[in-house]
This record gives C-alpha cells, sequence and structure tokens, in this order.
C-alpha cells in the first residue's frame, strides 16, 4: 500500500491510578467499553483503537492505546471518563500522546 494510503496514528500513554492493581486484560476490557460508550460504535470504527497489552507495565499501571490521528481528543476524553474497574474507583490519566511506540518508552 503506498504511504499516502494509509491512515495515521498515534499512541496515547495513560496511566490507571488506583491502589489496587489491575491486569492488562481487565484494562483492556474497560477501555474498550468506555470507548464504546462516549464514542458509539461507528467511532469506534473511525477511531481504530487498538489496545496494545504487550506494552502494559503492571508495576506503574501505564498502558499504551494506538488510535487514529483525527481521533486522540475523543479518545482521551473517553479515557477520562472511566470511573472504575471491578466497582473499584479508578482514575486515567493521560501521560503523552507520541507517534511512535519506541517514543512512549522514554516516557519515566
Amino acid at each position: 500500500m503506498m504511504p499516502i494510503l494509509k491512515e495515521k496514528k498515534r499512541y496515547i500513554l495513560f496511566e490507571v491510578i488506583s491502589p489496587v492493581k489491575f491486569s492488562a486484560e481487565e484494562v483492556k476490557s474497560v477501555v474498550e467499553e468506555g470507548l464504546k460508550r462516549f464514542l458509539g460504535e461507528l467511532g469506534l470504527a473511525k477511531a481504530g483503537a487498538m489496545f496494545i497489552s504487550e506494552k502494559w507495565n503492571s508495576t506503574k499501571q501505564r498502558g499504551l492505546l494506538k488510535i487514529s490521528h483525527k481521533m486522540v481528543d475523543e479518545a482521551i476524553a473517553a479515557l477520562i471518563l472511566i470511573k472504575s474497574i471491578k466497582n473499584r474507583e479508578v482514575i486515567f490519566r493521560s501521560v503523552k500522546v507520541t507517534g511512535t511506540v519506541k517514543k512512549s518508552k522514554s516516557i519515566k
């Protein structure tokens, strides 16, 4: 495929603030549900959101979300509106938006 036809993507590095540690699968399901609730099915399809579970850091509770460059602000808003995981209060905080996965690794 020609590079001009490829959709541009961004990576949102986010952090889950909670005294309880969560697994990647728990966070993935909540993030997908939150995006679907906020964006709807059509918006979710346009965003092309993908939770990258290999990049989940369980000690820092940080994860990476791949998203279309046009839907970054909407995805961040959807993450902020997530208030609980398994009936436990949490706060989602977006740390950084990058264009490559490598740049997100350098964030401390």
